[in-house]
């Protein structure tokens, strides 16, 4: 390999960087786009959910137990009188579900050992609300209900004293979770779908005939090819990770020596993947056809991104050891939220580097520099 040669190679696919206006929005403008719209638009945290409040008894126990639901930071409550004032806002889905304090509520507080009964009717088109719904329904009824027995003189004293605490993500912040899964769908990004392109225009456009016609060699065009992709993608890597830190205040407890380490293994193996595609296609459309398929879906869907991976069935799970970007979000979740775990992260730094190889060996071997 002549490295005279390669940086000629690497200059010109710059300038053609440069030239490219598809290139920047991918690998700039994308990015910021996806890191705003999951730090600001979307949230896995169960805030202020609209709900209907029918207190059929007005006792002040009654009235009590619903001032709870209105300062509850979870619920956003509409009060009624009569259950069948709100069947059409749960049937149009301004409401989540209703609570129903009966008319009986007084009657139950006074017994001895009996515990007053509200029913809590939820919204199931929408499971993981409904699920979210009665739990917080039912912690919210036993707040109201300690906190009346301790006016009272009534609780028990306890004789276990349970003090939740929470690991890694002590405010228990979905939007933590969320952004540092998004830097791997952004490096997928970058790393298959543009350079899925690159190979397969050169053919569209007639220059891979003068390519090959030039003493390079087949592993020289490939180095040309990566160089300034993969520089570009830790660019934007690194862009990303300023913005999470510093615009969205994501706790980074890890080593930016390993970040850089385990970032450059996996755009190792999504440019692998990006070119293997453009190189056996030579067509642009159906080369961003396949890239979205095999690299950006099962990244978002298959990598534990969004969807716990542990819940999938057995042969999905099997599938998810082969995708780049499951190793990938796990080294994000471990250096942004936990540390710097050596163990951890080197079991999921050499999968990408295998995988990366194994794409690269099929690129080196259709690379031959023959028209047919």
């Amino acid at each position: 390999m002549k490295w005279r040669r390669v940086k000629a190679l690497i200059v010109k696919e710059g300038h053609q960087i440069a030239q490219d206006p598809s290139a920047i929005v991918i690998s700039v403008v994308v990015p910021l786009i996806l890191l705003f719209l999951y730090g600001f638009g979307v949230s896995l945290d169960l805030n202020h959910l609209p709900i209907g409040l029918v207190l059929e008894d007005t006792s002040p126990d009654a009235r009590s137990l619903a001032q709870s639901f209105t300062d509850s930071r979870y619920f956003n409550p509409k009060i009624f009188r009569h259950r069948r004032e709100l069947i059409g806002d749960i049937e149009s889905g301004k409401i989540r579900g209703f609570v129903v304090i009966p008319s009986y509520f007084s009657i139950f507080r006074q017994l001895p050992d009996r515990v007053a009964p509200i029913q809590a009717i939820a919204d199931g088109s929408e499971t993981n609300t409904a699920n979210f719904f009665q739990y917080y329904v039912q912690g919210v009824f036993d707040n109201w209900l300690r906190q009346k027995a301790l006016e009272k003189g009534t609780a028990p004293p306890s004789l276990i004293d349970i003090r939740p605490r929470v690991w890694f993500n002590e405010q228990l912040e979905s939007r933590y979770f969320l952004l540092t899964g998004a830097l791997a769908i952004i490096m997928t990004l970058i790393g298959t779908l543009l350079t899925a392109l690159v190979i397969s225009r050169e053919w569209e456009r007639g220059t891979m005939e003068a390519l090959i016609a030039t003493p390079a060699t087949s592993g020289e065009l490939i180095m040309g090819k990566v160089v300034p992709y993969f520089l570009l993608g830790m660019i934007s890597m690194t862009i990303c990770v300023f913005v999470s830190i510093f615009l969205f205040n994501v706790p980074f407890r890890g080593s930016l020596l390993m970040l850089t380490v385990v970032s450059s293994a996996f755009l190792f193996s999504a440019l692998g993947q990006g070119l293997m595609i453009s190189t056996l296609s030579r067509n642009q459309a159906l080369s961003f056809q396949m890239a979205l398929v095999t690299g950006f879906l099962p990244a978002f869907v298959l990598s534990g991104f969004i969807f716990e991976i542990f819940s999938m069935p057995t042969w999905l799970q099997t599938i998810t050891k082969v995708i780049p970007a499951t190793y990938f979000v796990q080294c994000l979740h471990t250096l942004f939220l936990v540390g710097t775990v050596w163990p951890l992260l080197l079991w999921n730094l050499v999968p990408m580097i295998l995988i990366g190889l194994l794409f690269f060996a099929i690129i080196k071997y259709n690379t031959v520099k023959r028209l047919d």
